[in-house]
C-alpha cells in the first residue's frame, strides 16, 4: 500500500506563509500525478492543486496567484507553497496520489492549517 505523510501544517497570521509537504513511500511517485486537497468543518472536501507527471499543474481559482504545488521526485514528496494566507484557507490538507493507470486514489491523513485574522 502506498502511504503519503504530510507535514507543515500550523497556526498563521493572515498574509503570512506556510509551506505543506507530502511524503510518499513506494515506487510509483514520479510516473503519477499528485494533488492537494482541503476540507474545513462542515463541508465537503474541495480540490487545491494539482501537479502531474509531466510537471504540468492546475489550481483551483480561490488560491490561484497565492499558492504553488511542485514536486520533487528524487525525493518522493510534492509540496504546497501557500503564500498571502487568508482565513478561509483554514482547513485539513489532504494529500492525493492518483488517479494511476489502473484508476486507483491514495490519500494521506492530513494536516490542519489555521489562519488567524
Amino acid at each position: 500500500q502506498v502511504q503519503l505523510v504530510e507535514s507543515g501544517g500550523g497556526l498563521v497570521q493572515a498574509g503570512g506563509s506556510l509551506r505543506l509537504s507530502c511524503a510518499a513511500s513506494g515506487s510509483i511517485f514520479s510516473i503519477n500525478p499528485m494533488g492537494w486537497y482541503r476540507q474545513a468543518p462542515g463541508k465537503q472536501r474541495e480540490f487545491v492543486a494539482r501537479i502531474a507527471s509531466g510537471d504540468s499543474t492546475n489550481y483551483a481559482d480561490s488560491v490561484k496567484g497565492r499558492f504553488t504545488i511542485s514536486r520533487d521526485n528524487a525525493k518522493n514528496t510534492v509540496y504546497l507553497q501557500m503564500n498571502n494566507l487568508k482565513p478561509e484557507d483554514t482547513a485539513v490538507y489532504y494529500c492525493r496520489l492518483g488517479p494511476t493507470l489502473v484508476r486507483l486514489d491514495y490519500w494521506g491523513q492530513g494536516t490542519q492549517v489555521t489562519v488567524s485574522s
